[in-house]
């Protein structure tokens, strides 16, 4: 469908720029990165926090391990994109997207009062929500099937038509 093609590279517009920003500009990123990880190390309860989980998210990477971490993740962001809008593997790519942008939305969970200003809160919660927004949209395009039927149903058709013929 003609739709098709004109959306997907609309929609996977964002995510290459945004891949593409963290791979050109990776500091901030990676300070967010950093904060994200810090605030979700501190809502864990003690128990988990002292256990093999807080362990691994209690490790401490080195400045240009995290930035390396966050501009693999910018490649992929907008490696998936770029496929996506190429119609390359759109399921995949879509699924992929879906994915990748759940760490965008962890490392903009809203932070506890006080530590930050109104206006930082407020683009907090506005890359928040777009987060969201861009990933249930990556998971409506992984769920396209294009008109043709998915593998389920194509087993349960099979399994029909076999039994008919036993």
């Amino acid at each position: 469908m003609l739709l098709r093609r004109v959306v997907r590279p609309l929609f996977a517009s964002w995510f290459v720029s945004e891949g593409l920003d963290v791979v050109r500009h990776p500091s901030s990123h990676a300070a967010e990165a950093r904060g994200a990880l810090t605030t979700l190390l501190d809502r864990l309860p003690a128990p988990v926090r002292q256990g093999p989980a807080g362990e691994v998210l209690g490790y401490e990477l080195s400045d240009r391990q995290l930035t390396t971490v966050v501009q693999v993740h910018g490649v992929a962001l907008a490696g998936a994109g770029i496929l996506l809008s190429m119609n390359k593997a759109p399921r995949t790519a879509a699924l992929a997207l879906a994915a990748l942008t759940a760490p965008l939305v962890l490392v903009n969970l809203p932070r506890r009062r006080g530590t930050e200003s109104k206006a930082e809160r407020q683009a907090r919660r506005e890359r928040f929500v777009r987060a969201l927004a861009f990933t249930a949209g990556a998971i409506l395009a992984a769920a396209d099937y294009e008109g043709r039927p998915g593998v389920a149903w194509r087993v349960h058709r099979a399994r029909l038509v076999r039994s008919k013929a036993d």
